[in-house]
């Protein structure tokens, strides 16, 4: 059955139904109905909710909780994801699972409230300090949200990696007709024999610690990521395509943005101009490899990003294309939204 749900909440209630237990965060907008959902339904469960006094301390505590083995999340915006950039490098290098939302808002500084892409380079680039990655998501409809909020703890835990949703305004303020997924058991969640959950005793006690004083003790810490994050551009890449097949000038969008292109795709295709999109569900690991092969086909030929920033995902796709056809930019920023006109007036211009 479906029901009516805003993004925010849907996205909340998918992870309680994942399993998750535990929420730490603290408000800004656009987000706010996500922490202020859990306040309310982690009680019901049986779960935790903290409002802690900063977004330092926020993910400091998602820290604790997922070396205890608790399925845990936090969300925020923009900045507040900047600060908890220290944590969650910290996270990385303890290689413990958590899920992390981001709503993003238009920057630099504190911006504006409303919806923006520029906290790519931040999302798949690292963010924080070291050489680390996290599983980052750009889903572009809330039952999407829902499905990739359901798996990611999965994933997480399977990775033992934080993952990373990154949405926008719209997304989370948007109210879109959703199915929910079943309520996990948590009795048949696998049992983290890594956990520092009072278990270990001896010689097989559990130490969760991010200093590595010998060089070759934190080399191989980073080779281990490394393999890891191999491992995630094998299995876990997914992307979507639409009228590529023949297309001309292909798009390469994600999220809110995506579903403008689409629409901007088959206005152009009336008007006799042969334009596909393709849709990066994972922005990391970037679908490089299906990208590259659609700039091999002959029909193709040109590729433009489109983004709500001054042009981050752009460069990845330039780097996927590798040179074989010419990769252009349309992005608008400050918070206003790109329409399908603005797409479509943009490829009529350049044509």
């Amino acid at each position: 059955m479906k029901v009516l749900m805003k993004g925010n909440e849907a996205i909340a209630e998918a992870a309680v139904r994942a399993g998750c237990r535990a929420f730490f965060g603290y408000p800004i907008t656009p987000q706010n109905e996500i922490p202020e959902y859990f306040s309310r339904r982690m009680p019901e469960v049986g779960g935790v909710f903290v409002q802690a006094e900063s977004e330092v301390s926020a993910i400091n505590m998602v820290y604790g909780a997922a070396g205890s083995g608790a399925r845990v999340m936090t969300s925020s915006s923009s900045p507040g994801i900047s600060l908890k950039q220290e944590g969650i490098s910290y996270i990385c290098a303890a290689e413990l699972p958590c899920v992390i939302v981001n709503m993003v808002r238009g920057g630099p500084g504190l911006g504006g409230i409303l919806p923006a892409q520029s906290d790519y380079f931040q999302a798949v680039k690292g963010g924080g300090h070291g050489d680390y990655r996290m599983l980052v998501y750009g889903p572009s409809t809330v039952q999407e949200a829902v499905d990739i909020m359901y798996e990611a703890f999965d994933k997480a835990d399977k990775y033992r990696i934080p993952v990373m949703i990154l949405g926008d305004g719209v997304l989370g303020q948007i109210m879109e007709a959703i199915e929910l997924p079943e309520m996990v058991d948590i009795q048949t969640i696998p049992k983290k024999e890594w956990a520092t959950d009072g278990t270990g005793v001896g010689e097989s006690r559990r130490v969760i610690n991010t200093l590595k004083i010998k060089p070759e003790v934190l080399e191989e810490v980073n080779n281990r990521l490394a393999d890891k994050y191999k491992s995630l551009s094998k299995h876990e890449v997914r992307y979507e395509q639409y009228r590529t097949e023949d297309a001309e000038i292909i798009f390469v969008a994600y999220g809110t943005v995506a579903r403008i292109s689409k629409s901007a795709v088959d206005t152009l295709r009336d008007k006799g101009i042969k334009a596909g999109l393709f849709r990066p569900i994972t922005l990391y690991p970037f679908p490089s490899d299906p990208l590259l092969s659609l700039s091999k086909l002959r029909s193709s030929k040109k590729f433009l990003a489109i983004e709500l920033s001054m042009g981050q995902m752009v460069e990845d796709v330039r780097l996927a294309v590798n040179g074989n056809k010419p990769v252009d930019f349309f992005g608008k920023v400050g918070g206003i939204i790109i329409t399908p006109d603005d797409i479509v007036n943009y490829v009529i211009k350049e044509k």
